[in-house]
């Protein structure tokens, strides 16, 4: 079975994987690195791009060497490299591309370019033997996007998020009721305790015939409720109902592209789709609708070279493989057909 090597560095994490795997197997993760920069990041309250892909030359060598170590297989045994070439940010997405290419060419092996978003698409399959037709939500602090998929490297984009995404309200709503970040974990710990019901939160283009996503005026909602809270800020509360809001309409927009799509399937993942009342409520409105909810692995939601590794394995298998001199494409989206 091919060995594949995969970077990803498009952001803030730091990753490599090895996965193994052929045509009609469960793809095998041999090993996967994850050093984490939040901490790093966290006194500024977002990543700053300068330290994120400083902190990538200092960690990737040291995390190569251990999933070869992890994984027991020597870098002449790895068949083919890969790594994340966009959507992200351009300095850190150049130095796991860079390091995979010079793997690469120093092996005489093929490269392949992955799109971070197809990574995340893919991620609810990994231990499957394929990848059937569904309709894929990928939410998470960059993108949220609704797909109808044929399979592979067949992807038709019904709707996405025309301000910001969901992970990122998420953050910018914690920041706003005083949380640490990145917000998203932090306000669904609040909302545990909170009341989803104690503010009315706007659910926009929940009811729109597009399939489209808009989470600033939600953002701004909370922000002028805040203004007229006298303190102390039930916290709790707010965090409850602003959670809610985004969960009812991704569930109401992904249920409703189901049913339009004539789909059976549905696959959540990205970052989000960790938060447990997400998962919860798309179960039930899943189970309601008689669909079948396929999900990522905790640990190939947030981001991780697993992913990157099997989307590659797939064109790998396939014969593809992406030329040495080709850039980094920092706004990439995910290609497209039908």
């Amino acid at each position: 079975m091919p060995l594949l090597l995969a970077i990803e560095s498009s952001c803030d994490e730091t990753a490599v994987a090895i996965v193994r795997g052929e045509g009609g197997h469960a793809a095998e993760i041999l090993a996967s690195e994850v050093a984490s920069q939040i901490e790093l990041h966290r006194e500024h309250g977002g990543v700053v791009p300068e330290l994120a892909s400083r902190n990538h030359s200092l960690r990737l060598r040291g995390l190569v060497e251990k999933a070869l170590a992890g994984a027991r297989v020597a870098m002449p045994e790895i068949d083919a490299f890969a790594a994340t070439t966009g959507p992200g940010l351009a300095s850190s997405l150049l130095i796991g591309s860079t390091a995979a290419k010079g793997m690469a060419c120093a092996l005489g092996r093929p490269f392949l370019g992955i799109n971070h978003l197809e990574g995340h698409l893919l991620s609810p399959f990994l231990h499957e033997t394929r990848v059937p037709p569904h309709l894929a939500l990928i939410v998470s602090g960059g993108h949220t996007l609704l797909l109808d998929v044929e399979g592979p490297g067949t992807y038709r984009k019904l709707g996405g998020t025309r301000d910001d995404a969901a992970g990122e309200a998420y953050d910018k709503v914690g920041k706003l009721l005083g949380l640490p970040y990145p917000g998203g974990p932090e306000i669904e710990m609040a909302a545990r305790s909170g009341n989803p019901a104690a503010f009315d939160f706007p659910r926009s283009m929940l009811h729109d015939p597009h399939l489209d996503f808009s989470f600033s005026g939600l953002k701004t909602a909370v922000l002028y409720t805040l203004q007229k809270l006298p303190p102390p800020l039930p916290v709790t509360d707010l965090a409850a109902s602003f959670q809610q809001a985004v969960i009812e309409i991704l569930v109401g927009k992904t249920l409703r592209a189901a049913r339009h799509g004539g789909r059976k399937t549905v696959a959540l993942s990205g970052g989000v789709s960790l938060n447990r009342a997400l998962r919860a409520a798309m179960q039930g409105a899943c189970d309601q609708a008689g669909l079948q909810l396929v999900t990522a692995d905790p640990a190939l939601c947030t981001d991780n070279a697993a992913m990157i590794a099997f989307a590659a394995l797939l064109r790998h298998l396939h014969g593809e493989q992406t030329p040495l001199h080709e850039d980094i494409h920092p706004s990439l989206p995910l290609a497209t057909a039908g």
